[in-house]
C-alpha cells in the first residue's frame, strides 16, 4: 500500500511524545517493510508490544506438499474437504487446509462458523477472497466487515482474528505469500497512486475506520513463520491484549477490496490474462474474472485461445456465475483447475465452437499464475476429480471411453 491513511488519534509529529489524559505516553510501534525503505504505519499503544509471557510449539496444520507427477491437469472440488458436520468446529486459522504451494505462494482453503484465535503470519502478506459467508476480522490496526466477494489484504505480520457472524459459514481461499501482495507496478504512478488505465482506484480499497481498544491480560496469539525454510507454527502469550492500539497512520494496512468494484479490460478480440489483473505478489500475480462484455471483432472468438503458459502454473478458482470454457468438465462452484506448465490448455471441447456469437460472460473466477511449478498439499489429493485430464479426449487410462 502506497495510500496514506490516519485512525484514532496520533501526535502532530512521529516519533514525539505523545501521552493520553492522564499523562501516560503511549507506545510507538513503527511497523515497516523492506528494512525501514518501505511501506510503513506507525502505531501507538497502552502497553508495549514487546511484552510476552510464553512462548511453545504449535502444530501446525498438514504442511506437506507433493510433486505433481505423473503431470496433468487436475480439478479440485473444494468444497468436499468441510463436510457440515465440522464446520461448526472450525476456524479460518487452524482449520484451514493447504492445497497447493511452492517457496513464493500457499494457497488453502476453509469453510468456518467458529471464531478464531489471535493469528499472525510472519512469513508474508495474505490475500483472502470470501467465496461466501460474512464476518468481521479484528487487527491490530481496526475492524474489517467482509462479506462475499471480497478480498481482504493482510500485510505481513498483522494480529489479526476471523469472527464469522451469519448463518453461512465463512467459506474462505486464502492465498498466502512469501512476501508482500501489492497492485501491479504497471496501475501505478512514480509515487504510488493508481493510475487512470488502472481497473480500480483508491475509493474501492477500504481500510480499518477506529481503532479497536481490546483489554485483556495473557493472550494467546498464533504466529507462524518460516525459521529454516520449513512453515513451522509458534504460540506465543502476550501481558497485555495486542488490541491496545489507541491511534495509528501511515501506508501500511490491512483493507478490503470488492471484486464487484474490479472493472474489466476488454477488447475487440480475447484479451490476454495480464488485463484481468488485480495483485502482484513475489513471482505469482492474481487477476479477477469478472462478469462483463466480452470481444466485439465481427469474427472474434469469445472463450480463450488454446496456451501454453510455458513459464506459469495456472490455478483458477471458480466462485461464480457459469464459466464458458469449462462447460462440460465437471467444474462448478467452489473447484479449482491445475493447469500447470508443461503443455497446453484451454477451452473443453465444443465451447471454442459455442462462444462465437457471444457478447457477454457471466463469470466469477480468481486466478493465480507463478512463475515457479506448485506442489499439491494433502488436500488437493483429498478432492481431487480423477476424470479431469482426460475431458478434453474424453478417453482415460482406464476406459476406452469415458
Amino acid at each position: 500500500m502506497t495510500f496514506y491513511r490516519q485512525v484514532g488519534v496520533v501526535p502532530p509529529k512521529r516519533h514525539t511524545q505523545h501521552r493520553d489524559e492522564q499523562g501516560r505516553l503511549f507506545y510507538e510501534e513503527l511497523m515497516g517493510e523492506e528494512g525501514f525503505s518501505g511501506d510503513s504505519s506507525l502505531l501507538y499503544h497502552r502497553g508495549l508490544p514487546t511484552a510476552i509471557v510464553d512462548s511453545t510449539v504449535w502444530a501446525l496444520p498438514d504442511q506437506r506438499t507433493f510433486p505433481n507427477h505423473p503431470l496433468r491437469h487436475r480439478h479440485l472440488k473444494l468444497h468436499e474437504l468441510f463436510p457440515a458436520a465440522a464446520i461448526a468446529e472450525t476456524d479460518v486459522v487452524t482449520g484451514r487446509r493447504l492445497i497447493l504451494g511452492n517457496a513464493d505462494v500457499r494457497i488453502s482453503y476453509v469453510a468456518a462458523l467458529r471464531e478464531s484465535p489471535l493469528y499472525r503470519n510472519a512469513i508474508g502478506d495474505e490475500l483472502v477472497y470470501i467465496e461466501a459467508g460474512t464476518g468481521v476480522v479484528e487487527t491490530v490496526f481496526g475492524a474489517l466487515r467482509v462479506h462475499p466477494g471480497h478480498h481482504v489484504l493482510l500485510p505481513r505480520a498483522t494480529t489479526h482474528r476471523w469472527l464469522p457472524d451469519g448463518p453461512e459459514p465463512l467459506r474462505a481461499y486464502l492465498i498466502e505469500g512469501a512476501g508482500h501482495i501489492t497492485p501491479p507496478q504497471r496501475y501505478l504512478s512514480r509515487y504510488g497512486q493508481l493510475l487512470e488505465h488502472a481497473p480500480y482506484c483508491e475509493r474501492d480499497l477500504h481500510g480499518p475506520a477506529a481503532p479497536l481498544l481490546a483489554t485483556g491480560d495473557d493472550v494467546e496469539v498464533f504466529v507462524k513463520h518460516r525459521p529454516a525454510g520449513e512453515v513451522v507454527g509458534t504460540r506465543m502469550v502476550y501481558a497485555q491484549h495486542p488490541f491496545d492500539v489507541t491511534g495509528w497512520d501511515g501506508c501500511l494496512y490491512p483493507f478490503t477490496f470488492d471484486i464487484a468494484d474490479f472493472e474489466p479490460i476488454t477488447g475487440r478480440v480475447h484479451q490476454p490474462p495480464p488485463a484481468h489483473q488485480a495483485f502482484a505478489g513475489q513471482n505469482f500475480v492474481v487477476c479477477d474474472f469478472v462478469p462483463r462484455k466480452v470481444d466485439y471483432h465481427p469474427l472474434s472468438i469469445p472463450v480463450p485461445y488454446y496456451h501454453s503458459n510455458v513459464d506459469s502454473d495456472e490455478i483458477m478458482f471458480y466462485c461464480g456465475g457459469n464459466y464458458e470454457a469449462r462447460k462440460g468438465s465437471g467444474i462448478g462452484q467452489g473447484s479449482v483447475s491445475v493447469h500447470p506448465g508443461g503443455y497446453a490448455h484451454g477451452p473443453q471441447p465444443g465451447a471454442y465452437e459455442r462462444s462465437i456469437g457471444l457478447e457477454f460472460f457471466d463469470e466469477l473466477a480468481v486466478m493465480v499464475d507463478t512463475f515457479h511449478p506448485l506442489q499439491l498439499g494433502a488436500a488437493a489429493l483429498a478432492c481431487e476429480d480423477p476424470g479431469y485430464a482426460w475431458t478434453w479426449s474424453g478417453r482415460g487410462p482406464d476406459s476406452a471411453w469415458i
